[in-house]
């Protein structure tokens, strides 16, 4: 019975780059938002503290080889490094993966998800504002497979049948613009000593796409966001004791508390009760969130999954171990997102609430389900 391996996203953003200090200002990184973070509420918990690594820089390599063995040490197999081609050899955030390749280190399994996708200044309140677009194009074509070709060949870049895997973050966008391009892409990595590639679409769209008619093998599945979709824009989860207290507060003449908050907020428990995963028309690898909080990068257009807790992201590691126990899959891949995304509040390295707190929950899930 092959072992379940569990591959994290990983976000290359903390280190300075030209491209951000234009766009916003000298020296900008994650850590420019997640650190000027304030509450939006009585009880919101912000800023969200980095623990153990710091507010690290990427460029430096202690950093990636603690990283590495502290992923390691809980159950993590590998990296999923996300990948910003955006067509015309423009390339954004290249350098951490080019360190990684070129210094042979850390010694640590990873993968690329092409993020194919234009930014826009949306999420920063920029919302017409392009920063970099998503084009495709037959001549860039060969150019990205080149650039590309060194990370396969690496022993530690991750394969599946002499197949290098390679996430596609928007599957549908890359087959509306140019269809054939993945299959271009296949082909040259049989040219070069390859079986093809294990193509695997993100969780980023509808599990019920139909994927195998567009050339994947698998798919990452969207099912934690179609179990927290019902909950979005309903009132905001009040507990127990503050619906007792405002209701004592009201017949004894006080001030009662207004439980209108002024962001999205939903049950957390709530969202893990009603997750469930189902396989698609190819191999399907469950998607799982430790937490979420992006009113760092978004303010009160943010998203909170609020109530959260390492015992809650443990229940859907079972739950996640559960549904790939009796698959017959060439790998069985468990997917977190996300390792580091800090202004999202979505993140398995340590906190100062939590510490180790979901990444031993990581652990402790997986054994459970040996």
């Amino acid at each position: 019975m092959k072992q379940i391996k569990t591959l994290a996203f990983y976000l290359p953003q903390y280190h300075p780059i030209p491209e951000n200090d234009e766009w916003w200002g000298k020296g900008f990184t994650e850590w420019t938002n997640v650190g000027k973070a304030k509450p939006l509420f009585e009880g919101h918990e912000q800023p969200i503290c980095p623990a153990d690594l710091g507010y690290y820089d990427l460029r430096v390599p202690e950093v990636r080889e603690q990283q590495a063995q502290m992923a390691r040490d809980y159950g993590v197999h590998g990296f999923i490094y996300y990948h910003y081609w955006f067509g015309n050899g423009v390339q954004l955030l290249e350098r951490i993966a080019k360190e990684v390749l070129e210094s042979g280190k850390p010694d640590f399994p990873f993968c690329f998800c092409w993020a194919n996708e234009t930014w826009s200044g949306i999420w920063h309140g920029l919302k017409d504002k392009v920063l970099a677009e998503q084009i495709y194009s037959d001549e860039d074509l060969e150019a990205h497979f080149k650039y590309l070709l060194p990370f396969f060949k690496d022993p530690r870049y991750i394969k599946v049948d002499n197949k290098p895997v390679l996430i596609v973050y928007d599957p549908i966008h890359i087959q509306e613009k140019a269809p054939e391009y993945l299959e271009k892409f296949t082909s040259l990595a049989k040219e070069n000593g390859f079986d093809g590639l294990y193509l695997i679409a993100s969780n980023k769209t509808e599990d019920s796409h139909g994927y195998q008619k567009l050339g994947y093998q698998a798919k990452i599945s969207n099912a934690f966001m179609r179990a927290w979709r019902p909950h979005m824009n309903k009132k905001p989860y009040i507990s127990a004791k503050e619906y007792y207290t405002n209701r004592i507060k009201g017949l004894l003449g006080f001030k009662t508390t207004d439980f209108k908050k002024p962001v999205d907020i939903q049950n957390a428990p709530d969202v893990v009760n009603d997750l469930h995963f189902d396989e698609t028309d190819v191999d399907t690898f469950p998607c799982v969130l430790p937490n979420w909080d992006n009113t760092p990068r978004s303010g009160t257009r943010g998203i909170i999954l609020g109530n959260n807790s390492p015992e809650l992201f443990e229940k859907q590691i079972e739950k996640a171990s559960a549904f790939l126990k009796d698959k017959n899959y060439p790998e069985k891949f468990l997917v977190v997102k996300s390792w580091n995304e800090w202004a999202e509040g979505n993140i398995l390295e340590p906190d100062r609430k939590h510490g180790f707190g979901y990444l031993e929950a990581l652990k402790k899930g997986l054994s459970k389900g040996e």
